[in-house]
């Protein structure tokens, strides 16, 4: 929960929101929203969320067009993304890496120039080399070299870095969240994460629903209230300079995902164990935020999953709606 007084300080300012139909972005403008903030969220995809917010279609790979949507702002959320599976991640990778440099270097540097207050860049637990434990003062060399959506995210933490070397400027934060989920993730069945490719094939009734491995690797997931409140008090209380992990504060097998999910939705499962079940452990030491900015994940896996299912069931043709970087 984000303490008053900090909520208070954004009530009657600019706000942009990049990405704003998306996971965490939607999130956000709604806290902000219901402070009075003066909201402006950015998309490509055809969609509303949030009747109090001006809602702006364009393209952030058009450097004219941010620099036209930063003017005025007091405050700047740079967390428009692209999101997809890891097989998509490997066969289109073009189509994460391009769009992603383009419009991170855009928005950043549109901000530079129209003297934004204070800016928050979302980057990726995808910008960290390989580790059973993310923790920011340690895996410094930077994802595989196959890994292109983390180098695009790790690039931009780069130009901020570059703006303190040479302008001086500390008003630009950056946070690394991990394996989001939540109402308005990307449920295209085509190129979904783990949780929404889940949830897809619960409700087309599978049977029974096949999980890759023995459910042993364990993950960080974050649902995508929590993470958005982190991200608000990154740009709230600064990062020093650095970046600080948004996760869930716990790490839970595929197993416990699963069974979670069987707790209150009626279906069969059966795990493949002569399938790959990845790399055994990743989760995020969030040490540092709950330090530096005040971060607080309190949303249970059981309770995000629950909440997440409950949209999905209401808007499960939602991502027909929202630009697609993987179409041919």
């Amino acid at each position: 929960m984000i303490k008053e007084d900090v909520l208070e300080h954004f009530a009657r300012r600019n706000v942009l929101v990049t990405g704003g139909t998306g996971m965490i972005g939607r999130q956000i403008v709604d806290i902000l929203c219901d402070v009075d903030a003066n909201v402006k969220s950015v998309s490509l995809d055809r969609i509303v969320t949030n009747e109090k917010a001006e809602q702006v279609y364009g393209d952030l790979t058009d450097f004219g067009f941010c620099k036209d949507i930063t003017k005025g702002m007091d405050f700047v959320f740079h967390v428009a993304g692209i999101k997809g599976s890891i097989e998509v991640t490997k066969s289109k990778p073009a189509s994460f890496f391009v769009p992603l440099i383009m419009f991170n270097t855009n928005v950043l540097e549109a901000c530079r120039l129209n003297k934004v207050k204070r800016i928050v860049y979302t980057s990726s637990i995808g910008a960290y080399s390989s580790a059973e434990v993310f923790k920011e003062d340690q895996n410094p060399d930077g994802p595989p070299m196959d890994m292109f959506p983390g180098w695009a995210k790790r690039m931009a933490e780069l130009q901020v870095h570059a703006y303190k070397m040479q302008y001086g400027l500390e008003n630009f934060a950056v946070v690394r969240p991990c394996n989001v989920y939540g109402p308005g993730d990307n449920f295209d069945p085509e190129n979904a994460m783990v949780i929404p490719t889940l949830m897809c094939r619960i409700r087309n009734k599978e049977n029974p629903v096949v999980v890759w491995g023995d459910g042993s690797a364990v993950r960080d997931f974050a649902y995508s209230k929590d993470v958005a409140e982190g991200v608000i008090q990154a740009l709230h209380y600064g990062t020093a300079g650095k970046f600080v992990n948004l996760g869930s504060g716990d790490g839970h097998s595929i197993k416990e995902l699963v069974e979670a999910l069987h707790d209150f939705l009626d279906f069969d499962y059966e795990f493949d164990t002569s399938k790959p079940s990845g790399f055994p452990r990743r989760v995020m030491d969030i040490s540092l935020a709950r330090e530096l900015i005040d971060y607080n994940p309190t949303t249970s896996l059981l309770d995000g999953l629950k909440e997440t299912w409950q949209w999905f069931a209401a808007n499960h043709h939602e991502y027909i709606k929202r630009k697609n970087y993987f179409a041919e």
